[in-house]
């Protein structure tokens, strides 16, 4: 079997996964710089649902120790998944929107196979993987607000407090932002200089990582620490989009991030899916500094000449496109005179139960979801 065989074999496999794989003229280049010949005949047919090693070895008709420890190889390049239940050992293979836009990038190597694959990922990215997600209203990522930017008269639910998020998790990790990555070793992508080390994971996810070279463990106090850099830095925090077993927070950047980048670069309608409060601005203190405007990551802000001003400009902060805001206090965050807050929505919206739900509800707005086999 040829080679270009061997990946549009791979190919077709990977279309059964959650996400599925758009055609596209670059498919089969990103195909070939992110899995050997050998490694994408051996994947093909592996299931995407966790199966024992010894499942996986009758249907492979390999040896259990000898596979085990090629999946173990494969888990280390973020190909395969792997995760311990009790005694038992589960795999299942990565779905591609996994491979192409996490866990290639989360280690930050500079290695020759990091540089080959970016490339050719941001342009099928732009071409036609992420085209999958334009109609689709529930969002991978959900803006949670920073710590104090919300109106203290206003109840924050734990999904949308960042501290109780963090205090729910046992275990903590942190990789590199996989967006900025895959942009920095991009030679034709514009080179963000924002921090990279902050793409936080928790729990089984956070392990499966550590365990795998993708990033590192770190403690409570350390994730608090980055989510602080990270407000300082104007980044938005992006958590996983349900109420159960969140098991990501990215800190996102307007120039890198998938979510941000589909809406200012692809026009979809959304970027991440808002939370439930919204910027109020105050003429009567504001200092028409525009820092706010400056740092809003959906442009939503304006300066505008008001009567109203008390200042010396004479023009203040204005949420002049009120849909656009993500609720995520970016702005407020570091308003010079402490009077932007973010307040509740007129109507709540609740993100999906859990992961599966998230993911039913992508299936229904994509209108081309395939259930993974």
């Amino acid at each position: 079997m040829s080679n270009t065989e061997i990946y549009k074999k791979l190919a077709d496999w990977l279309k059964g996964s959650w996400y599925g794989l758009p055609d596209s003229e670059h498919l089969i280049s990103v195909l070939e710089a992110t899995y050997t010949p050998q490694e994408a005949e051996f994947l093909t047919g592996m299931p995407f649902s966790p199966k024992k090693l010894d499942d996986l070895a009758a249907v492979k008709g390999i040896e259990k120790g000898k596979l085990g420890r090629e999946l173990d190889k494969l888990a280390k390049k973020g190909l395969v998944y792997r995760e311990k239940r009790g005694e038992e050992v589960f795999y299942r293979l990565n779905d591609a929107f996994f491979v192409f836009l996490r866990s290639s990038f989360w280690p930050g190597y500079e290695d020759d196979r990091s540089k080959e694959i970016a490339p050719p990922v941001n342009r099928y990215m732009a071409d036609s993987l992420f085209k999958r997600y334009e109609h689709v209203h529930v969002r991978g990522l959900r803006a949670v607000p920073i710590n104090g930017t919300v109106d203290e008269h206003h109840t924050v639910m734990p999904y949308e407090d960042v501290v109780k998020l963090v205090d729910g998790f046992n275990y903590y990790s942190v990789s590199y932002c996989a967006c900025r990555q895959r942009k920095k070793l991009d030679p034709d992508s514009p080179t963000c200089k924002l921090p990279m080390e902050n793409c936080l994971h928790f729990d089984n996810l956070g392990r499966y990582i550590v365990e795998n070279g993708l990033g590192r463990e770190i403690t409570k106090e350390e994730t608090l620490k980055i989510l602080t850099e990270a407000a300082e830095s104007g980044l938005v925090h992006g958590a996983s989009n349900w109420r159960e077993q969140v098991d990501t927070i990215c800190n996102c950047c307007k120039c890198c991030c998938m979510w941000l980048e589909s809406y200012h670069v692809f026009k979809h309608k959304e970027a991440h899916t808002p939370s439930n409060y919204r910027l109020k601005t105050h003429a009567e203190t504001c200092k028409g500094c525009g820092l706010c405007v400056k740092r809003c990551p959906m442009e939503a802000l304006e300066l505008e000449e008001t009567p109203e001003a008390k200042n010396k400009v004479g023009k203040v902060s204005v949420l002049s496109k009120p849909d656009l805001c993500l609720g995520c206090g970016v702005c407020a965050y570091k308003c010079p005179t402490k009077t932007l807050k973010l307040v509740e929505r007129e109507t709540i919206h609740e993100p999906p139960k859990d992961a599966r739900e998230c993911t039913k509800l992508f299936y229904i707005q994509s209108g081309a979801g395939n259930k993974p086999k």
